[in-house]
């Protein structure tokens, strides 16, 4: 096996509009999604690539982060930096100067999930096998390794990922089937906030078409009474037999968070997605109680292991959507997983990767883990601008094959703007 080097390192702003009103929901309403892209170039032209999900101008101060952060890793080789990533991650992280803006959240933690993404990218690819097949051929203390369980002691250390991982290979053989069927999706880009009702029924009934079976709508307008519209109208159109969510975007506070689950339980939601403050735990705690048995998901904006852990503990959740261009990249999304298994929470991630990552991610977790196969949000708006996008068919990701983590854009002249930074 060839030994690939770290030779040089590059971030770059993708910017990429979105049509009107896609991508909209109650708080965020700027029409352009953004990529933090990390470049890690190796010998023999390859490269890994990594990404986190901005909203515009923000995008600049992440490619500064990842500039500064990445520069440790050049020069190293790929198989001694991943032999011990969860060590790898820790030192990045508590960069004694930019730890300070976090520590382990905001810009900085973001930076640090595009430079982890293209750690394990670069790695697949130097193997030649896709990023779900190099997870699931590791061995237990392999996996481990990956992982910076710090801060986590109390209720996961490495003997109890170890016992969590070998407990389930007897059950592994069994779950490889996933592997032919794909991984079910659900269908965000129905019920962005500034969709008309017209246009809401339209994308439903094609995605209806598309073999969809579950669907997301925005909701937390200024005017209560369109989302209990709009929720009533989207619970028709696909019956009662398909799963239904809706996603407030952290839009309200804990009394009209509770008047409003109240009424949006009436359409039998599977869940209300960051229902208050993603901050607030006491907030989701006393949520959870005051609208049971309507369930909560939050993790689009819990920035790290340790808020997962408290989350969970605190039981102000029902669905883990960690997001690996959230947290600290593929590493810090393992460890909460691993975190979630033994907690007894369900995973269902949110994809700032529009899917691409995560695609990988989800098979490791069932077969692995043992996780439940649930939903993978499906977001098609950026599809065009990778070079192996996602591909959904009849509601179902099918099982990427590419070796990587399926995360390489293209790049045409003057899009994005390519700043070396180390070589």
């Amino acid at each position: 096996m060839t030994d690939y080097f770290i030779e040089s390192i590059a971030a770059y702003d993708a910017r990429f509009p979105l049509p009107p009103g896609a991508g909209t929901d109650s708080v965020h309403s700027n029409s352009e999604y953004s990529l933090g892209v990390t470049l890690l170039a190796s010998q023999q032209r390859l490269s890994g690539t990594g990404i986190t999900l901005a909203l515009g101008e923000g995008n600049r101060l992440i490619c500064e982060a990842i500039e500064m952060l990445a520069r440790p890793l050049v020069g190293m080789p790929i198989e001694e930096l991943m032999a011990d990533f969860g060590q790898v991650s820790r030192m990045l992280s508590d960069d004694p100067s930019l730890r300070w803006l976090g520590p382990h959240k905001g810009v900085v933690h973001l930076a640090l999930a595009s430079i982890t993404n293209a750690c394990f990218d670069l790695w697949a690819k130097s193997r030649q096998v896709p990023l779900w097949k190099l997870l699931l051929d590791l061995t237990p203390e392999e996996v481990v390794r990956l992982l910076d369980l710090s801060y986590l002691e109390d209720v996961l250390g490495e003997i109890d990922a170890l016992e969590l991982l070998r407990g389930e290979m007897g059950g592994r053989s069994g779950r490889m089937g996933i592997l032919k069927t794909g991984y079910p999706g659900y269908d965000t880009s129905v019920g962005w906030i500034a969709y008309e009702d017209a246009k809401v029924r339209e994308l439903t009934a094609r995605a209806i078409e598309n073999g969809f079976k579950a669907f997301k709508l925005k909701v937390g307008s200024a005017e209560e009474s369109r989302d209990l519209r709009r929720a009533e109208m989207l619970r028709s159109a696909i019956g009662n037999g398909a799963a239904l969510m809706f996603d407030a975007n952290q839009r309200w506070n804990l009394p009209t968070a509770i008047r409003m689950c109240r009424k949006l339980g009436e359409y039998a939601p599977l869940w209300i997605e960051e229902p208050t403050h993603p901050d607030d735990i006491h907030a989701h705690l006393v949520l959870a109680g005051e609208i049971a048995p309507t369930r909560i998901a939050a993790g689009e904006h819990i920035s790290n292991r340790i808020l997962f852990k408290n989350f969970m503990q605190a039981g102000a959740l029902h669905y883990v959507q960690a997001d690996c261009t959230r947290l600290a990249g593929v590493s810090e999304y393992l460890t909460v997983s691993f975190l979630a298994k033994r907690l007894g929470f369900p995973v269902v991630p949110h994809v700032g990767d529009m899917g691409q990552l995560h695609q990988h991610l989800v098979l490791f977790n069932h077969i692995a883990l043992g996780h439940e196969v649930l939903f993978l949000e499906h977001i098609p708006h950026l599809r065009k601008h990778f070079v192996f996008p996602a591909n959904v068919r009849d509601g179902y990701y099918e099982t990427p094959q590419q070796p990587g983590a399926s995360c390489d854009l293209k790049v045409t002249a003057g899009e994005p703007e390519v700043r070396t930074v180390v070589s």
